[in-house]
């Protein structure tokens, strides 16, 4: 992070609204059907950084907004968007979804189906508007079978329905056209002041579209054990370096702009 000095005199001179992912970035990757919590000291962070006048927390996840609230034990729970963006869980609690296109519900209807009569459906995991299958945790073999068998079917089905099919870090997910974690950093990014500087902290392929979504004062950070092809300009290991960036957003100088608006 010293490299990168230039940076964080800036930071400390602006308000920041600073967006998180959840699985893989603030929690380590668990196999499909099991809830990860955050890494230790994470929480404690986050919250110290929800308390700073000039620092907006936002989580942004491919999970429920509701699961992750849950996961994270935050009270109150951080500004949250779900679902790649198709959930937005306010700072006041409430929550709101985009609607659905006709034929999507049918679409991932047929997905699961398909799922169920090729014995595949343990592998499933429904979010609202989506539907994942996961191999994270099985077999080389056993999970290649599975992403190419699910690969052929869902999007043939993504073809005649609304759908979009989508490669993670760990499987294949169905989610509605044009909804990614893209939109909610745009939508956010919209409504700030030009001075706010956003910085955006995620892993996965998913979170490229965030990356690409940021304005070009803002900043992209990939949180991975491994480093892969990315847009972001910084690259954290977790844990470790993950609490240390935290820890320096914390250690900032505290009290700029005080009465601007996220």
């Amino acid at each position: 992070m010293q490299a990168h000095r230039p940076l964080w005199a800036r930071l400390a001179a602006t308000p920041r609204t600073l967006l998180l992912d959840y699985d893989g970035t603030l929690a380590p990757f668990v196999p499909q059907g099991m809830r990860a919590p955050p890494y230790p000291g994470v929480p404690d962070l986050v919250r110290r950084l929800m308390r700073r006048p000039d620092t907006h927390v936002v989580l942004v996840s491919g999970r429920p907004a509701e699961l992750v609230a849950s996961l994270m034990g935050l009270d109150p729970a951080p500004e949250i968007w779900g679902c790649h963006g198709l959930e937005h869980l306010n700072a006041r609690g409430e929550l709101t979804r985009l609607p659905l296109a006709p034929g999507l519900q049918e679409g991932l209807d047929d997905a699961e189906a398909w799922a169920e009569a090729r014995r595949h459906a343990g592998y499933l995991e429904h979010k609202p508007g989506c539907l994942a299958m996961h191999v994270r945790g099985l077999p080389r073999a056993k999970a290649d079978f599975l992403l190419t068998d699910t690969a052929a079917a869902w999007q043939e089905i993504a073809a005649r329905a609304p759908l979009e099919l989508h490669a993670f870090d760990g499987g294949l997910e169905l989610r509605p056209r044009g909804v990614h974690k893209g939109h909610a950093v745009a939508t956010m990014r919209k409504d700030a002041s030009p001075e706010r500087v956003f910085l955006y902290l995620g892993d996965d392929k998913t979170d490229e579209d965030a990356f690409q979504a940021l304005g070009p004062r803002d900043v992209a950070v990939l949180v991975r054990g491994e480093h892969r092809p990315t847009v972001a300009a910084w690259w954290l290991r977790p844990p470790a370096e993950l609490l240390a960036f935290l820890q320096a957003l914390l250690d900032l100088p505290e009290g700029i702009n005080k009465g601007e608006s996220p």
